[in-house]
């Protein structure tokens, strides 16, 4: 049985947009027959408590996953064994580059805005040697290719940019483009459901996959939220989680409501959304959220309960 996933990383309360998100990737999979997964993403930052709150905003809206919840931390050996696979080919390099190193390199004329300019990439043993005295290494991917193609559900054929990106941390932390890769194909996720803020990274996630062998994904990179400014929602923006909006009066399911109206379907539940969800009807533009609307009884498309 092939899966799509919700997979948020723990580091607070989710805002409507990451709900939003969720709901798309919940109707993606259960509209093409596909499981459910839910997958925290615990890498990196974590608060105390942020999982426990996000599962229950999760379920408040509607959403059930199939299976145990899965957390990366506890996915240390599938990670190392991707490395050692790459390290045996010989498609791995230290680097012993800092951040600021990074981008003052890739302010270079012939360097691709963000993306790696090669700096260690062939440095002799010596220079390693002496290097790694100095501060650890980064593992990075030894590319032979400047581009990769994915087939997004929304966006067609995109091509993207490939560098020598990062697959083990400095810190010897797996990084995400590492650790998603390999997680969605050991849970046989085939559908990859999230904000189009990372279509971008699609093509080098892609390229790693096919480098280790893996099945291919199928993409849908959905339209984020944003504040009036267009800029990327926030909890700074006012009441926009669940629980600010509770404080003005809201229940979970006019906010599930709301949500499901953005997306252009019936709001009276999920299951009414489902029976009529089209991918190629879905809005392709950003959904602005204006809190003022949304705490306004005037103003908003469901009135709360007060």
């Amino acid at each position: 049985m092939t899966a799509g996933r919700f997979a948020p990383s723990p580091t607070g309360e989710l805002h409507v947009g990451n709900l939003r998100t969720a709901i798309l990737a919940w109707l993606f999979a259960h509209s093409t027959g596909r499981q459910f997964l839910l997958r925290v993403e615990d890498l990196d930052r974590v608060r105390a408590g942020a999982e426990e709150t996000q599962l229950a905003e999760l379920a408040a809206v509607g959403l059930s996953w199939d299976g145990e919840v899965t957390r990366q931390s506890q996915r240390r050996l599938h990670y190392d064994d991707a490395v050692s696979r790459l390290r045996r080919d010989g498609l791995l390099f230290e680097c012993f580059c800092t951040r600021r190193d990074v981008a003052e390199a890739a302010s270079a004329p012939h360097v691709l805005p963000g993306h790696y300019p090669g700096t260690c990439r062939d440095v002799p043993e010596a220079e390693r040697m002496a290097a790694r005295r100095v501060r650890p290494a980064a593992l990075r991917l030894r590319t032979d290719v400047g581009q990769f193609e994915v087939h997004d559900v929304l966006h067609g054929r995109y091509t993207g940019a490939v560098d020598d990106f990062v697959v083990v941390r400095n810190d010897g932390v797996p990084a995400y483009n590492l650790a998603v890769v390999v997680d969605d194909a050991e849970q046989a996720i085939d559908q990859v459901v999230r904000g189009d803020d990372l279509l971008t990274s699609a093509p080098r996630q892609a390229y790693l996959g096919s480098l280790l062998g893996l099945p291919p994904v199928e993409y849908a990179h959905v339209p984020l939220a944003l504040n009036p400014e267009r800029r990327r929602l926030a909890k700074r923006d006012g009441a926009v989680t669940l629980e600010a909006l509770a404080a003005e009066g809201w229940e979970a399911s006019a906010v599930s409501a709301v949500i499901l109206r953005s997306l252009g379907l019936p709001d009276s539940s999920l299951e009414a959304a489902l029976s009529v969800f089209d991918p190629s009807r879905l809005p392709r533009e950003p959904w602005i959220v204006d809190p003022s609307h949304l705490s306004s009884t005037d103003a908003a498309p469901v009135r709360p309960n007060r």
